[in-house]
């Protein structure tokens, strides 16, 4: 087996099995590393031998190719994590991603829905059929908790308290933490709990709870699309995804008064940083609010 590629195997190894990184995450690094051997391969270099300016070339070239500014931070995330390992292994005597700036990204504020359009869309789902039942669960636990797709899909019902109207959900990094509900997601919840067990007869349980209409676990397509479906009906947002039931729950919190810390650690957010963006949601809202009533506003 070539150096190079062992290299790249034991990095792997290591994200999936020390630093537990998530499926997705491994797939979009995969494709990173696979466009920077090919690029060292192109211009005769190799992965212990490229310098600072090797990789601030790779960089300068997936831009010049059309990859986003965003795109291109990500890839240089990567190499950094991947020198890094390198060199806590003692394959290298330097880190040479420690002399690269990561490109300046534009400010992207996250999409979100007013209160009114949040109750549009939770009064949607007809709840005397499963389907109904399950979505209206779906959509009621997205915004009274804001919690993530994939932790969404991956809740058991072991996870779900609904005496003390909390739920446990493996985050990031397989961190675990509880969220409280509100009443309205409880009801959702029960209801939809209560239906469950008729779409499993004959099919084998996938132990997750929400499930199809065959009775199997869902997808991440499947939940996307059934989200996209009901907030479609109600906005005219490009955005979405269930990260705009997220970006709501969040934003709501902030604009009522919550505290930033708290929201942190129900977002599941390493950094306090991370979640001052849904202050500068806020701030544009007060001046948008500003320029259209006061009569020197504009």
């Amino acid at each position: 087996m070539p150096a190079e590629v062992k290299h790249i195997r034991q990095f792997f190894e290591y994200l999936t099995g020390e630093r537990r990184v998530s499926p997705h995450t491994i797939a979009a690094y995969e494709d990173d590393l696979r466009d920077y051997t090919l690029f060292l391969e192109g211009c005769g270099q190799a992965i212990t031998t490229a310098d600072h300016l090797v990789i601030r070339r790779f960089l300068g070239s997936m831009l010049e190719r059309g990859l986003s500014k965003r795109s291109a931070a990500r890839k240089l995330a990567c190499l950094r994590s991947f020198y890094k390992f390198l060199r806590r292994k003692g394959m290298m005597d330097s880190v040479p991603t420690a002399m690269v700036a990561t490109p300046r990204l534009e400010r992207r504020l996250p999409q979100f829905l007013e209160e009114d359009a949040v109750a549009q869309v939770l009064a949607q789902p007809d709840r005397s059929t499963p389907e109904g039942m399950r979505d209206a669960a779906i959509l009621e636990l997205f915004y009274s908790t804001g919690m993530r797709l994939s932790e969404l899909l991956a809740l058991r019902p072991a996870d779900v308290d609904m005496t003390g109207e909390t739920v446990k959900v493996t985050g990031k990094g397989s961190k675990q933490r509880i969220i409280p509900f509100g009443r309205k997601a409880g009801e959702a919840l029960r209801q939809w709990l209560a239906m469950r067990p008729r779409l499993l007869r004959g099919t084998l349980n996938p132990g997750t709870v929400f499930l199809s209409v065959r009775g199997k676990r869902m997808t991440p397509k499947g939940v996307n699309r059934l989200v996209s479906r009901y907030i479609g009906a109600v906005s005219e947002l490009q955005q979405r995804s269930p990260h705009v039931l997220r970006h709501s729950f969040a934003t709501h919190l902030v604009n009522r008064g919550a505290d930033l810390q708290a929201v942190r650690e129900l977002l599941g957010h390493e950094s306090l940083s991370t979640t001052q963006i849904y202050t500068h949601v806020g701030i544009d809202r007060l001046k948008h609010v500003y320029a259209q009533a006061h009569p020197k506003g504009s």
